[in-house]
């Protein structure tokens, strides 16, 4: 009895303090610090450059105003100049025919690659996939002078092939004197530099997608072509369209494959609004209309762009 009395009048215990947990309302600086420096590199190496170029494309500026400055604002004449030019138009419906043609041909390559990839076996996956990395590790400006030397007219290796082949007239064939056939090369090109990075990155998609759903397709009688169509490409529907929107913006701003091969030739064959910005600015000394060219071919990018996702978004909605 005097023990139980003794523990009913025994002080309480004092409660324990909660924890002090982080100091809220205070701002942590210090993950803005860390980011600095990566956000204003990319502000000077992409915004600046963007800005500065915006205010050129409204202003007079040729190689009087590059060297003594002082250039005078014209309002919009310079895009009234370049909308006006027939040939301006020209070359924005070839941009865009060139682009659909590019993009077509790699995502449906990558497609197909991307597919052989996951059926093969482990060693002949891993040459494969050795091959499109080291396709795609190699330099732009590389690539191109092979591709040259390939297409040679009198030393390159694919004159040679037909030749040895029976087709006599290829013997000394100039292809990049002929519009179709430079344009197709240039074609060719990009497709082939473009499909490594697409194929492989749908491979690393496709492998996420369960074994156990094609299993259960495959048992109910689906075969390959109906399994990507019900099963593949709507589950990695927002891969393919992210892999689209790359593409696009890669092959619509192509330079220095059309720009070392044929400078936009033989005549207009090849030239697409990034090379027509480039030879109005340099062979011209117009940097004012070049930068006007570069603000259009900006926004027309970013307007197709915004058109796919707006599109893709719906489809999402109704789904």
């Amino acid at each position: 009895m005097a023990l139980a009395q003794a523990e009913r009048t025994a002080p309480a215990a004092p409660a324990e303090k909660p924890s002090a947990g982080p100091r809220r309302g205070r701002p942590r600086v210090l993950p803005y610090l860390l980011i600095a420096p990566t956000v204003v590199g990319m502000a000077y190496l992409l915004v600046y450059p963007l800005i500065r170029n915006l205010i050129i494309s409204f202003q007079k500026f040729g190689i009087a105003q590059l060297i003594r400055g002082g250039a005078d604002f014209v309002g919009l004449d310079n895009y009234q100049a370049i909308f006006t030019d027939q040939k301006f138009w020209s070359v924005v419906a070839r941009t865009f025919a060139f682009t659909a043609i590019n993009v077509v041909l790699i995502m449906v390559l990558a497609t197909l690659v991307a597919l052989l990839i996951d059926a093969l076996g482990k060693w002949m996956r891993f040459l494969v996939m050795g091959g499109l990395v080291l396709a795609w590790a190699i330099p732009v400006l590389a690539a191109t002078t092979v591709f040259q030397w390939l297409f040679q007219s009198q030393l390159g290796v694919v004159n040679w092939v037909l030749v040895q082949l029976g087709f006599t007239q290829y013997d000394g064939y100039a292809w990049f004197a002929d519009g179709t056939s430079t344009f197709a090369i240039i074609v060719i090109m990009i497709v082939w530099q473009s499909v490594p990075f697409a194929a492989l990155t749908l491979y690393a998609a496709i492998t996420t997608v369960p074994k156990e759903i094609y299993e259960s397709a495959s048992m109910d009688g689906a075969g390959p072509i109906r399994m990507f169509g019900l099963i593949t490409f709507p589950i990695l529907r927002p891969m393919f369209g992210l892999i689209l929107c790359l593409e696009v913006i890669w092959v619509f701003k192509s330079f220095v494959q059309i720009w070392v091969i044929s400078q936009g030739g033989p005549g207009d064959a090849t030239l697409t609004l990034p090379v027509y910005a480039y030879q109005i600015a340099q062979s011209l000394n117009r940097y004012d209309l070049g930068a006007a060219i570069s603000m259009v071919t900006v926004l027309l990018l970013t307007v197709v762009l915004l058109a796919y996702f707006r599109q893709l978004f719906k489809e999402e909605g109704e789904l």
